[in-house]
């Protein structure tokens, strides 16, 4: 393997990795904005507030985006054992 080849895979990781931690994420991110918005609102300025709600959007994303992630990764290996098998 020379040079760009190296960028080459490791540029696909990186684009896999984002993709498939995009969904949660932004979950995340909305679900702490509203919650922050609402704390703010009404002035509740408990700290714990915000992570049972926020684990459980995220599981609930987690098990729409599931299938999604699965497939995201499954098509990363199939391109690096690809380029493996081809030397």
């Amino acid at each position: 393997m020379n040079g760009p080849e190296v960028l080459d895979v490791a540029r696909d990781a990186i684009l896999t990795l984002v993709l498939v931690a995009a969904p949660l994420m932004l979950v995340g991110l909305a679900v702490g904005v509203v919650i922050s918005l609402f704390q703010a609102l009404t002035q509740i300025q408990e700290m714990t507030l915000v992570f049972v709600p926020k684990i459980l959007a995220m599981f609930a994303a987690m098990l729409v985006a599931l299938p999604f992630m699965a497939d995201a990764l499954h098509g990363h290996v199939m391109r690096l054992f690809a380029r493996i098998a081809g030397g």
